[in-house]
């Protein structure tokens, strides 16, 4: 029995028609490359995975980003700092000048006599940013550390690769497209990718901060102290979040292209836009973590995108009932 024949579009050469095995081969060979890509990929991101660690580690450090600073103390024993801790200038007379110092006293002793007295000495200004609030990232196992470093280095070597899969894999599609659908695909694979770069950003420079700030606040709101995290379950809420956000901000490609198929329009997306939000907020649940500020923090956006996708529908409906319009005439 012969093998089945793929029937290409006409637009392309007659010498290029292939087998069915031979579609499923190149199929092998996209899925082999892009493995192999992510495989060297994982491999530079375990060797640099202390890095990936302080890239996500970021938002943590710029938690008071909205805050207006306030004078703190700290104080360090050895290698050990305790603090910062919130003071006035009534309560700790050495506060060096400025508005809102952030003094650190290296604790240590001294001999007067027969005595050994305490010293408190006050330390150059750090040249990291002031930040009264310190959340601590802690492994309670032996092994956590190794996870987390593979958690780490599997998302980083995904996103180092993802040119090179998608190259491999697109090569792969784009032959059995024609011209026509190619002009077309390409300007929304653009909005598509800049779309999810946009909700990685947004997430990663401000809903990030503003998420886990809010998450300290409502454990002390609780009688809790929420200054000690895990950080394997710190890698994995911010992991989830970012890329969750990153997927959720797909949601008015899928909108806009049913609009372009003549599935929905302007009216129709009007009409649900209660139902929309509602979506939104399960969409939270699903893309991001199961945790209630995480999911108003996903919900609102992709409710913004939907209006926006609203007035881009009735546009593009306006540019049609003109263009006809012009024809009659």
């Amino acid at each position: 029995m012969s093998d089945p024949v793929i029937e290409l579009t006409p637009d392309e050469e007659p010498g290029a028609r292939k087998s069915f095995w031979g579609h499923l081969n190149d199929l092998r060979q996209a899925i082999i490359r892009s493995a192999i890509a992510i495989g060297i990929a994982l491999i530079a991101c375990l060797l640099m995975a202390d890095k990936i660690v302080a890239l996500l580690e970021y938002p943590l450090k710029h938690i008071d980003m909205f805050e207006k600073p306030k004078p703190t103390v700290s104080f360090q024993i050895g290698s050990t700092q305790f603090g910062p801790y919130v003071v006035s200038r009534d309560q700790f007379a050495g506060l060096p000048p400025g508005a809102a110092p952030q003094a650190v006293f290296q604790i240590g002793t001294a001999t007067i006599g027969t005595e050994q007295v305490a010293t408190l000495k006050l330390l150059p200004p750090s040249t990291e940013p002031a930040n009264s609030l310190k959340v601590r990232l802690h492994n309670f196992g032996p092994a956590e550390g190794f996870f987390i470093a593979f958690h780490v280095a599997l998302y980083g070597a995904l996103a180092a690769s993802a040119p090179f899969w998608i190259y491999f894999l697109g090569g792969f599609i784009m032959p059995a497209l024609n011209l026509r659908e190619r002009n077309l695909l390409f300007p929304w694979v653009g909005w598509s990718v800049t779309l999810f770069f946009t909700g990685v950003l947004l997430t990663y420079f401000f809903l990030l901060p503003v998420a886990l700030r809010a998450a300290v606040e409502y454990s002390d709101l609780l009688g809790f102290e929420g200054y000690d995290w895990r950080a394997e379950d710190y890698i994995s809420f911010v992991t989830h979040f970012v890329f969750g956000m990153g997927l959720g901000f797909q949601f008015p490609i899928v909108v806009l292209f049913l609009v372009k198929l003549g599935i929905l329009s302007h009216k129709d997306l009007a009409k649900y836009r209660r139902h929309v939000c509602v979506l939104s907020f399960i969409l939270g649940a699903v893309l991001t973590t199961p945790e209630v500020i995480t999911q108003i923090a996903m919900a609102v956006p992709l409710y913004l995108l939907y209006e926006i996708c609203i007035w881009v529908a009735w546009y593009w409906d306006w540019k049609k009932r003109r263009a006809a319009a012009k024809s009659a005439a």
